[in-house]
């Protein structure tokens, strides 16, 4: 995933994309815990994609404000 895709979509569908990550993230967090955890670089491509996510969603929270 990219940014650009990422600023594609609206606010509502970067949320949906954001908790998708959240619970990605959250069921990684339990592989490694009990051991079952394959793919180690998985759980840093899932940071990094919320942290994208993120960002994007306050470019445009920012860019609504000065809309405004």
């Amino acid at each position: 995933m990219n940014a650009q895709e990422l600023r594609d979509k609206t606010p509502d569908q970067l949320q949906e994309e954001l908790a998708s990550l959240k619970k990605e993230a959250f069921n990684l967090r339990f592989q490694q815990a009990t051991g079952q955890l394959e793919s180690t670089s998985r759980m840093r491509s899932v940071r990094r994609d919320a942290a994208r996510v993120k960002t994007i969603l306050n470019e445009k929270a920012a860019a609504a404000a000065a809309d405004e």
